[in-house]
């Protein structure tokens, strides 16, 4: 099946294609961008996937400058760029995410597959919304957020759960989870009875693939959460991390997702197997209800 594409995906798209022609035209971004109107720095956001030109006239002059005289070609490119400016709900909330975080959301929403690791606590796309709430409670007095932050923000981690439960061609999911993560409480026992009875009916689903890493487990285990992102046929895969500081990074080159893809396949085989998992939560849920 063709790879689904939206905004984000055009963007991406979009930015690979104009990156290709400014190298083969020899130029730096700099060059590029010298006596156009428009920075440097907004050109690295459009060949980073981040931004489309907002004026089609920018986009032309830069493929003047790239010598471009194949109509069909500018036209194609001109096209993209509208493309690249439909309306998506992750746009509406930009404003409400930390940096470098609406390109992701705007990719994962799109992607095909997805795999990630998460050391602390249950990854979001498993999250009940009750644990989620829970998350972001206990985040308040740190972050020194508001009621309506963490509401807004418990709306957006449901929403991106949606491409989970589409009928046609969901995405792909391949999670690995910490025991002990599952073992800390978060928000009460019955807020994490829910979260293990939803992860273990998730679970059970044929495009859901969730691995518990043993606390005993002595191999490869990573410090850090990150996603691994299939964005499907034409698009590279794009690795996400996030910063110290609570930004979120996001790359595509090459070498960057096969160490981290690296990362997954060492955590996963050292994980129990995919199909004790239903198992596994059903007895934190005993043993959680036995204290």
């Amino acid at each position: 099946m063709a790879a689904r594409r939206g905004p984000t995906g055009h963007k991406i798209e979009l930015g690979i294609r104009l990156r290709q022609l400014r190298e083969n035209a020899n130029l730096t971004m700099r060059q590029a961008a010298e006596g156009l109107p428009f920075s440097e720095a907004l050109l690295q956001r459009v060949e980073t996937g981040e931004l489309a030109f907002r004026k089609v006239g920018y986009l032309r002059d830069l493929l003047d400058r790239y010598g471009i005289e194949d109509r069909e070609l500018v036209e194609s490119l001109v096209e993209l760029n509208k493309d690249a400016h439909s309306r998506h709900w992750v746009t509406q909330i930009r404003q409400k995410m930390p940096p470098g975080m609406t390109k992701f959301v705007g990719a994962e929403s799109e992607a095909r597959a997805l795999r990630a690791f998460h050391p602390t606590v249950v990854h979001g796309l498993l999250q009940t919304r009750d644990y989620a709430q829970a998350i972001f409670e206990r985040s308040k007095p740190i972050e020194e957020t508001t009621t309506q932050f963490i509401r807004d923000s418990v709306a957006i981690r449901m929403q991106r759960q949606e491409p989970l439960h589409r009928e046609d061609d969901p995405l792909k999911l391949w999670v690995i989870l910490c025991e002990i993560s599952l073992q800390y409480v978060i928000g009460g026992d019955e807020v994490m009875i829910g979260q293990y009875r939803h992860i273990a009916a998730l679970s059970e689903r044929e495009h859901i693939r969730v691995q518990v890493l043993p606390t005993a487990h002595r191999g490869y285990r990573s410090s850090n959460d990150f996603a691994i992102l299939d964005l499907g046929e034409g698009l590279p895969s794009m690795v996400q991390t996030d910063t110290a500081g609570g930004a979120v990074s996001t790359s595509d080159t090459p070498e960057v997702v096969e160490r981290f893809g690296r990362k997954f396949e060492a955590m996963a085989a050292s994980a129990l197997p995919p199909e004790e998992t239903t198992d596994f939560m059903h007895r934190l849920e005993r043993e959680l209800q036995s204290h």
